[in-house]
């Protein structure tokens, strides 16, 4: 598997990020701390499920950093990536079903 690699989030490459769109950043910064915020789950619960989703989307580093700095054991955090992975294999396997109804109108 090819190592997915980007560019580190560098103070210098945010604020070109942001002089391209200060509007977008400035906004997609606010809407990131909001979601964040305690609501009806907590802090600690909302960063596992980043860690997870982290996992499937490729964006991982600053994910399993916030949930260490929320307050996340490893045990947490891996059980967390577990369930990402199983949810991401589950997304492959139960469209499987389709192609069997594609070979079984095949046969017919």
């Amino acid at each position: 598997m090819a190592d997915l690699h980007f560019p580190r989030a560098t103070r210098a490459a945010i604020a070109r990020r942001r002089a391209l769109a200060p509007e977008t950043e400035d906004a997609f910064r606010a809407y990131s701390k909001a979601v964040f915020t305690e609501g009806a789950l907590d802090r600690r619960t909302k960063q596992p499920i980043a860690v997870a989703v982290a996992h499937v989307t490729q964006c991982i580093e600053g994910h399993v950093k916030g949930a260490r700095n929320a307050g996340d054991r490893a045990e947490q955090i891996m059980e967390a990536i577990r369930v990402a992975a199983e949810m991401r294999a589950g997304a492959s396997y139960a469209p499987s079903l389709k192609a069997l109804d594609v070979l079984v109108e095949a046969e017919a």
